[in-house]
């Protein structure tokens, strides 16, 4: 008798373990990574130079700003808001080390955490606007979008700051000894560790999925939804502001112009990684996904000499891909589900 329930509990287990390996199979997350394999795939056989470690070199440098606004945003998008003006803020950053430097202020560490301190700043603006009078965050990022970039102009103009130490402009994309891949690749991996646990694994995720997916609902239980939103757009003005710290310095150029567009590869990325534009659903494994994905499809489409036009259009079609994809294939497991329960 006792070996008879053992059994039987051993074989309930076993098919939970195999519900869970049929779930993580048919995600959207499962479909990313097996997207990327074959971009990888079939860019290392069909394109040259697609397999060197000069080329992930590239590809990392170039997802590191993309990561760290994509971490931020993707908690904003899951409660339903979305701030479109990091890029800007990435760009009036841009113009305020430019202008500290010009100012005789040398030390790399006090620029850094003035250029945090602007960026927090500026998310707050946007939280006061989208929290404090309940305007539509679409509607007040797209105004911040174009009031951060006319201030970047205003601090610096059309002229270009270039004359960083090479200390400050080489430490930044230093490569891992032993590697191409630069260091800040690490930092990047911490912070999207911690971003996870905070959504996955902790009261406040929990609570942001709830906001995404009813906010009266959220607030009754006592969540501080308007709070939660405004702290969110803090996070996003200072992870934008990291991130053009990084690429002011990756460049050595400080320019009112620079990320002009990088709203798009973000807002894309975190979409197609699975996270509903209406909120309440989404995870930072498939944004992380997409990310690498679309860095590593831009370049080995640009080692093949696709125009920048066409990479263009294929952004905005993986944006469309990336709302429909994960609402289609969610409707498909729906409907198996639904058959296995009907079948006898």
């Amino acid at each position: 008798m006792a070996e008879a329930v053992r059994d039987g509990a051993g074989s309930k287990a076993g098919s939970g373990a195999m519900r869970r390996v049929r779930a993580v199979a048919g995600s959207w997350d499962a479909v990313l990574v097996v997207a990327l394999i074959l971009v990888v795939a079939i860019g290392a056989l069909g394109i040259e130079g697609v397999a060197s470690p000069r080329f992930w070199r590239f590809v990392t440098l170039e997802v590191i700003p993309i990561a760290l606004i994509a971490l931020p945003m993707t908690l904003v998008i899951i409660t339903g808001e979305i701030d479109l003006s990091v890029a800007s803020i990435l760009g009036l950053t841009c113009t305020v080390m430019g202008q500290l430097w010009l100012w005789g202020v040398t030390s790399l560490p006090v620029v850094i955490v003035l250029c945090l301190l602007l960026g927090a700043l500026l998310g707050a603006v946007n939280g006061l606007f989208v929290t404090g009078f309940g305007l539509p965050s679409l509607a007040v990022t797209i105004g911040t979008l174009a009031l951060y970039r006319g201030l970047g102009y205003v601090v610096l103009g059309d002229q270009a700051v270039a004359d960083y130490p090479p200390e400050w402009t080489t430490g930044a994309i230093a490569a891992i000894p032993g590697l191409t891949i630069p260091w800040m690749i690490i930092m990047v991996a911490a912070l999207a560790i911690v971003f996870a646990l905070v959504l996955h694994a902790t009261p406040i995720g929990r609570g942001l999925y709830a906001i995404g997916n009813n906010a009266e609902a959220a607030r009754f239980t006592g969540i501080g939804v308007a709070r939660t939103k405004f702290w969110l757009f803090v996070a996003t003005g200072a992870m934008s502001s990291l991130a053009g710290v990084f690429w002011t310095l990756r460049f050595a150029s400080a320019r009112a112009d620079n990320g002009m567009g990088l709203e798009l590869a973000v807002v894309a990325a975190v979409l197609l990684g699975g996270v509903s534009i209406f909120g309440g659903r989404g995870g930072l494994l498939g944004v992380i996904a997409a990310v690498i994905l679309l860095g590593t499809l831009r370049n080995a489409l640009q080692l093949a000499y696709v125009p920048a036009n066409t990479l263009t259009i294929i952004t905005g079609s993986l944006l469309i891909v990336s709302v429909v994809g994960p609402n289609v294939a969610g409707m498909v497991r729906e409907r198996l589900r639904r058959r296995r329960s009907v079948t006898p």
